[in-house]
């Protein structure tokens, strides 16, 4: 069964999310957000967007601030087009970009600690669909 804010359904927005999945695939191409994210030093966030491990250098901050900016302005689309709110959306995007980490990389789990993902499913937020 899914869970709904309002008149927004989980499930869907889970399904809607796939037309994020392309945008997430280029931000991997930026070699400065490639080598952080191998490096442990950005990872996924429940909140749907990348977040610092350690403090950043002033120039992969400005990378993953521009990789956010960008997930945003998707999520606000998408999220208009499911009759949803952005945060809504967001977290939604969160558990299934957490939901596709890779062993070895960085997420926020669900108490906002960073973990580090293995070969098991990774912690999931009680909220997640």
């Amino acid at each position: 069964m899914a869970r709904t804010f309002g008149n927004f359904t989980i499930a869907l927005a889970a399904l809607a999310v796939a037309g994020m999945i392309p945008a997430a695939a280029l931000a991997q191409r930026d070699p400065a957000y490639a080598a952080a994210r191998a490096a442990g030093q950005v990872g996924e966030k429940v909140d749907g967007y990348l977040g610092y491990v350690v403090p950043p250098a002033p120039s992969l901050k400005a990378v993953i601030d521009e990789l956010n900016i960008k997930r945003k302005a998707v999520y606000a689309e998408k999220a208009a087009a499911a009759k949803a709110t952005v945060e809504e959306y967001a977290l939604t995007s969160g558990c299934l970009l957490i939901s596709q980490t890779k062993p070895g990389e960085k997420y926020q789990g669900p108490d906002g600690s960073w973990q580090t993902r293995t070969a098991a499913p990774p912690l999931r937020d009680s909220r997640c669909p």
